[in-house]
């Protein structure tokens, strides 16, 4: 059976890319275990520095899969919770390239990657209060991006937004125009690529927790994380390419 979800590894980017276009690449059943398997292996592959999630067709994701929900008479979207620790927890940096409209579910992918980028032409709606349902699973990674007042304005009212203020409220990274769209995307993971594998990884869990620490708990963890990879084999490594002005081992082509 041919897979919902593709994966390419090309100059240390493991694309992972939805490929259910004939329905708008609804979160199905086979969609997800698809990309947790695809998500697996990027997460697992050496080679992969960076991992960029994209779709095929318009739509980047339209959501659960409505039809498919109907028939089971009961949700069926048991493993999303495991894709969202996926990426949420990813040591490795996931850039969100949406191809296009995203809704619902799809919105909760796009909020547990570390970065997110679409073009202005791309709308984004919470649509589930006007199905009678509510944003359950997605509000936990979805609601540690938006801005409180406008997650209360969209949960709650299902209206579409565009581009331009999703990225105003969080939920996005950058929104650029279609033509720059794969240049932009190309441009984040060129820079995270620089960076050490090791130093992204706690860099990625520091910006998670620091906020939850009081000042004089964060400061005391904080000087013994500097100390550590000050002197850590990556951290004399990228300091002594530094000094010879030279890419550090992690970066050489």
């Amino acid at each position: 059976m041919t897979s919902l979800v593709r994966k390419d590894l090309a100059g240390g980017v493991a694309t992972v890319t939805l490929d259910s276009p004939h329905n708008r690449n609804a979160l199905s059943v086979r969609l997800l275990a698809d990309l947790e398997d695809q998500l697996t292996w990027a997460l697992a592959e050496p080679a992969a520095r960076v991992i960029v999630l994209t779709a095929t067709g318009t739509v980047f994701c339209s959501g659960a899969d409505l039809k498919e929900q109907k028939a089971a008479g009961a949700p069926v979207t048991a493993s999303l919770p495991e894709i969202f620790t996926l990426l949420w927890e990813s040591p490795k940096p996931v850039v969100c390239r949406l191809n296009g409209t995203a809704r619902a579910g799809g919105l909760g992918l796009v909020a547990s990657c570390d970065f997110a980028i679409a073009p202005l032409t791309a709308s984004f709606a919470f649509t589930e209060v006007r199905l009678g349902v509510v944003p359950a699973m997605i509000s936990v990674p979805v609601l540690r991006r938006l801005d409180p007042r406008a997650a209360a304005e969209y949960f709650l009212t299902g209206e579409v937004f565009d581009a331009s203020t999703a990225a105003e409220i969080g939920l996005l990274s950058r929104a650029v125009p279609e033509e720059e769209l794969d240049a932009t995307v190309a441009h984040y993971a060129s820079m995270l690529i620089k960076g050490g594998p090791e130093a992204l990884a706690i860099t990625k869990r520091l910006l998670r927790e620091v906020p939850q620490l009081s000042f004089e708990e964060g400061l005391r963890r904080m000087t013994e994380l500097s100390a550590e990879r000050f002197t850590s084999e990556e951290g004399q490594e990228g300091i002594a390419a530094f000094w010879d002005k030279r890419p550090p081992r992690w970066a050489s082509p």
